[in-house]
């Protein structure tokens, strides 16, 4: 028995997570619309509802965000514009039409001030702008009446797209005899075709059973220095990385001191392996 083919909208066409869920569509049985901006404003409900109507979505992977961390701080509506309304207006589209929502967020959620990694059921505490649009994002879909639905929380999202740490070290590294880069603040570096693979492979799975909120990283942990240490190493580089405190590189919004995710339920609940960062890294 072949199963239906089923029609998968992703918005943020243009983002790391979109350009990865493209790389792998080929290899999976779905039929993709890639939706940016201009093509589907997610804040403007009239946009979502014309849109949608005319593509029939079974599944959305909402990979739209407003994630500039600091300039949220100054953008606050910008920032809520996205991460709150937009996301309410796809829930809302959701509940009423019976479509399934695959939704990404964030560890920003949490205060970072943990000793351990954070489970999915921990109390959030969002310390900024970005990271209290996010959880605001997140209790839109959790009101919602959507028939299934997966909250995806990630960090430290890097990939050969787009602009992340990894390539902004890279790049870097390439032209530079020394680098300087904090030793503390520790999370998980997560690598977004992992993620990507993981959405892909699962989406004919997603169920009122197992709806809810997952958290989805590289297994391990690291500091930026120790990520940009690997960095380096892995490309066969000889730039030395030194560690600094983030105190020396103050920046507008408060960054976690610790927020390593634990994956754990989501690898118990799918019966899938996630890699350790250190061997996720390209090269």
């Amino acid at each position: 028995m072949v199963s239906k083919q089923l029609r998968v909208v992703v918005t943020g066409d243009g983002g790391q997570l979109a350009q990865c869920i493209k790389h792998l569509d080929p290899n999976f049985n779905h039929l993709f619309y890639y939706k940016d901006r201009k093509a589907l404003d997610i804040t403007d409900a009239n946009s979502v509802k014309t849109v949608l109507d005319a593509l029939k979505p079974h599944v959305i992977i909402n990979a739209a965000a407003y994630t500039q961390v600091d300039l949220a701080e100054t953008e606050t509506d910008a920032a809520f514009a996205v991460n709150e309304r937009g996301v309410a207006n796809l829930a809302a589209y959701c509940s009423e039409n019976r479509v399934k929502l695959i939704h990404i967020s964030t560890d920003y959620v949490f205060d970072g001030a943990s000793s351990r990694p954070y489970l999915e059921s921990d109390a959030t505490a969002p310390q900024t702008t970005y990271g209290k649009s996010k959880r605001a994002g997140e209790l839109a879909i959790l009101d919602a009446a959507i028939p299934a639905f997966w909250i995806i929380r990630t960090a430290w999202l890097y990939s050969i797209y787009g602009k992340n740490f990894y390539k902004t070290i890279l790049n870097l590294a390439q032209s530079r005899d020394e680098l300087s880069v904090v030793n503390d603040q520790t999370g998980v570096p997560t690598q977004a075709l992992d993620l990507a693979h993981f959405i892909l492979k699962h989406i004919p799975q997603l169920n009122p059973q197992n709806s809810g909120i997952y958290h989805f990283v590289n297994s391990g942990q690291a500091s930026w220095f120790d990520f940009a240490q690997a960095i380096v190493a892995q490309n066969g580089l000889k730039t030395k990385v030194i560690a600094v405190s983030s105190a020396q590189y103050p920046t507008l919004a408060r960054r976690p001191k610790f927020s390593v995710l634990d994956n754990s339920k989501l690898q118990k609940t799918f019966n899938y392996s996630i890699r350790d960062w250190s061997t996720a890294l390209p090269g």
